[in-house]
């Protein structure tokens, strides 16, 4: 993204707000939801263009499989955060090159909500709407309304480099099921990708003349010899925990199979109590009893552990590749950054060394009365190929939805092992839903009220297991809050 603020590597960022004022990640995966305005308050707010007329579909073509109208205005309004503006506005030059005639109206602001909500409300949306940051519209209330375009079409059409291809089949794994609610159509195209694990210093590791441990009597190996050298094994965002899920949660995927992880995100009765989980608590609640988590972690947010890291005194941080943006500023030259899946318990886990946790951010929107909506698919099918792909990684650091757009470009070493380690992963990514789906129950009651606790010592593993059950069937018996399952 491009600023240096909240959530350069994978979402927000606003002047003048920290990350954590935005809570972290939230925005970019869907996790913040603002209420809608009042109507009041709506109907006071300026509504940009008055109504109009929708445009007429263009003529199909080779070149232009959506039927845009080539003479149609087009609007595009983005999330103005850490990712910047001018990769949209390089792929809104295409655009124009394409669609000579067209007139493009391209905006990037951090205020989505107040500044749009009066227009859905008015009828009179953007064409194409970059649905993020701290005042990102609640995407379940507007599908409901029936306010989105199913983006099907776009992903059935033919993608811009090869018209061979579908669209759909050059994504990245778990992009097109994150744009579905309850197994709808296809409603939110996420454009970046973010990859979730445990980052280390290669070089640090190096040191300590070890290899990224692959199982868990490994880790305990390596953390011991770097307690002896003066430094701990890990350290994390102590006053935001759920953070450890990071690696904790694709962890549990990995010994129990993903069908543990789906239960937890569908709230099912006794989903927490699986021996997968169990056994996955019981090895993170063993670093902490045995010394190796860095003293006074539970103290620190998310700047301070890793700063900490950065300079050494932890050798293992579970994070989302925006660390490396994010972090820019504290890492060392010759750190050698570097991400691994979480370590597993042993081979009777069911799923290989390298499973990992990957998955979209940045949600793009088409509005269902927005004039010119095959223009907005259009602008995403071309964002999505491999120039705009290659483009967005080189300038922000950050991978795409396009499964691709790498070759070529001098990736930073954080962004060069996440490849890698997608690579290592094949098939073998999971994408827990919990955190989009369920943010109180995922920050505060999972995160803070389990884990944190859990972490600082002050409960066992079994306590935290029976205190998080407790919140999730809380959570799913509780009627205002809507609930979704995988299909």
């Amino acid at each position: 993204m491009g600023s240096t603020s909240a959530e350069n590597n994978g979402a927000v960022g606003t002047s003048g707000v920290g990350r954590r004022d935005l809570i972290k990640r939230s925005a970019a995966l869907g996790l913040i939801s603002v209420p809608a305005m009042s109507f009041l308050s709506a109907c006071a707010s300026s509504g940009g263009d008055s109504g109009g007329e929708k445009a007429k579909a263009g003529t199909k073509t080779a070149k232009n499989p959506l039927a845009v109208n080539d003479s149609a205005p087009m609007e595009f309004v983005l999330f103005d955060g850490g990712f910047g503006k001018e990769y949209a506005e390089d792929a809104v030059k295409i655009y124009e090159k394409d669609f000579p005639k067209a007139k493009v109206k391209f905006a990037a602001t951090q205020k989505i909500q107040s500044t749009l909500q009066p227009r859905f409300n008015q009828g009179t949306p953007p064409d194409l709407i970059d649905n993020s940051g701290a005042e990102q519209m609640d995407m379940g209330v507007l599908a409901s309304k029936n306010q989105l375009t199913d983006l099907t079409p776009l992903l059935d059409a033919p993608s811009y480099d090869d018209p061979a291809k579908k669209v759909r089949d050059t994504l990245r794994p778990g992009i097109v099921e994150m744009g579905q609610l309850d197994g709808s159509p296809v409603w939110i195209l996420y454009y970046a990708y973010t990859v979730y694990g445990v980052w280390y210093s290669q070089k640090a590791l190096d040191s300590l003349d070890e290899q990224y441990p692959e199982t868990w009597d490994q880790m305990l190996a390596v953390c011991a010899k770097a307690k002896k050298k003066g430094m701990a094994g890990w350290t994390y965002a102590g006053k935001y925990p759920y953070y450890l899920p990071f690696s904790l949660y694709p962890m549990i995927g990995k010994v129990g199979g993903r069908e543990v992880l789906d239960a937890i995100d569908n709230l099912e009765p006794n989903a927490w109590k699986h021996p997968a989980v169990k056994a996955c608590f019981d090895a993170y609640y063993e670093l902490q009893q045995k010394g190796y988590v860095l003293k006074g972690t539970p103290g620190l947010d998310h700047i301070q552990s890793q700063t900490a890291w950065a300079e050494g005194k932890a050798l293992f941080i579970p994070n989302g590749s925006w660390v490396e943006n994010e972090s820019a500023n504290v890492i060392p030259k010759d750190f050698d950054l570097a991400v691994s899946a979480p370590t597993g318990l042993d081979s009777s886990d069911k799923l290989p060394f390298g499973t990992i946790w990957a998955s979209g951010g940045e949600p793009f929107i088409v509005p269902a009365k927005g004039k010119n909506a095959a223009g907005g698919m259009e602008q995403l099918r071309i964002m999505l190929s491999e120039a705009s792909s290659k483009n967005f990684t080189g300038k922000v650091k950050s991978l795409t939805a396009y499964n691709g757009g790498t070759d070529g470009i001098t990736l930073t070493p954080g962004l060069k092992s996440g490849v890698a380690a997608l690579e290592k992963a094949g098939d073998n990514v999971v994408n827990p839903r919990i955190q989009d789906w369920y943010v109180q129950l995922q920050k505060e009651q999972i995160g803070v009220a389990g884990l944190g606790e859990m972490m600082a010592g002050r409960i066992t593993p079994a306590e935290a297991i029976k205190k998080i059950q407790g919140f999730a069937d809380a959570a799913a018996k509780d009627s205002s809050i809507k609930h979704y399952k995988h299909q």
